[in-house]
């Protein structure tokens, strides 16, 4: 079983949480360098985790931000837009989706701590759900064929044990989560990818995201699925192609060659005579499975496979016996008599 990590930004660069400047900004390089697009032309993969790094060295780099981040993980932004807001004096603005008046909180003169408006508003407000979260996986094609599973090695956000995830002990701020409520644990999940799946597919596993904010729901965990290329399939929808080898004389004369399909077993394809190079067979119902459709997400539940389209590939011989090159040139010359005839 492939196990899957899921990563946070100091995870990303490869540095510790205690990491410094200094260490953070030559892991920033020496990965930057790796992972450039430039050094890896048309590398997909590459190009995502070289957007990841960057994304990641930005919040790390910044002092400010670093502190928010570690203070409130995926939400240090929404933290971030709060702070501003408070600083532009007075008004109405919204935070978590949520409207407050900035004049009732900071009071007609304005003032007051970060830490005490958000304690405000975070007691003004009804339970809320937690964020969604989602993480990528990779499989082969013959793992989105049968279906697989993954273990998922992340970071949970828990509800804080000690303040209950109210963010506050007895009127103070709780000391074990800083009054964020909620801290990181590590946490494994085993999910089931469903046969057919494909690629960017997202696969929802209920109630397995962020811990929700005043008593709220957690958010869904989604698995964002990547199938990789195959050598000798090619998919499109769920029908796939692939190539198969016939000797010159079967696409002559006709015969029967043997196709490996996707699942491993051999199936009997019947050549017709004077088959041509390139041609097309279709063999029904031995595609990939066929899913349900459903809002966005992947269902487990398939109704009937696709097709296999074999492309005739006439493979000539490397070497011809004496005999078998005499009949070849009997061969052309009826050829040529049968076209002046014509």
């Amino acid at each position: 079983m492939q196990v899957t990590v899921a990563k946070n930004f100091y995870d990303i660069l490869s540095v510790s949480r205690s990491a410094s400047e200094k260490e953070i900004r030559q892991a920033y390089r020496r990965l930057a360098r790796k992972y450039h697009p430039d050094v890896n032309p048309g590398d997909t993969k590459a190009e995502e985790r070289f957007k990841q790094i960057n994304t990641a060295y930005e919040v790390l780099s910044d002092a400010e931000k670093r502190k928010k981040y570690d203070r409130y993980g995926e939400r240090w932004e929404q933290a971030e837009a709060f702070e501003k807001a408070r600083q532009a004096g007075g008004g109405s603005g919204t935070w978590f989706g949520r409207s407050f008046d900035l004049g009732d909180l900071f009071g007609r003169g304005g003032g007051g701590s970060f830490e005490t408006i958000l304690e405000s508003v975070m007691g003004r407000r009804g339970p809320m759900r937690g964020q969604n979260v989602e993480y990528a996986a990779e499989v082969t094609l013959e793992e989105a064929f049968q279906g697989a599973t993954r273990l998922l090695q992340l970071q949970s956000e828990e509800a804080c044990a000690t303040c209950g995830g109210s963010g506050q002990i007895a009127g103070a701020v709780c000391h074990v989560c800083e009054g964020a409520g909620a801290s990181l644990r590590p946490k494994r999940i085993e999910v089931k990818i469903p046969a057919g799946v494909r690629d960017g597919s997202r696969v929802r596993i209920a109630g397995e995201g962020n811990t929700g904010v005043s008593g709220g729901p957690r958010g869904d965990l989604y698995v964002v699925v990547k199938v990789r290329p195959h050598s000798r399939f090619e998919r499109k929808g769920d029908d796939l192609t692939t190539e198969v080898g016939v000797p010159l004389e079967d696409a002559v004369l006709g015969g029967e060659v043997e196709v490996s399909t996707l699942s491993g077993k051999q199936v009997a394809l019947k050549i017709p005579p004077l088959t041509q190079n390139g041609r097309l067979f279709r063999l029904s119902g031995l595609g990939m499975p066929r899913q349900e459709k459903g809002k966005g997400k992947a269902k487990a539940k398939a109704k009937g496979s696709g097709d296999l389209m074999v492309r005739v590939r006439v493979v000539l011989p490397e070497k011809l016996s004496d005999r078998e090159r005499e009949l070849f040139e009997k061969l052309r010359e009826e050829r040529k008599k049968k076209v002046g005839v014509g």
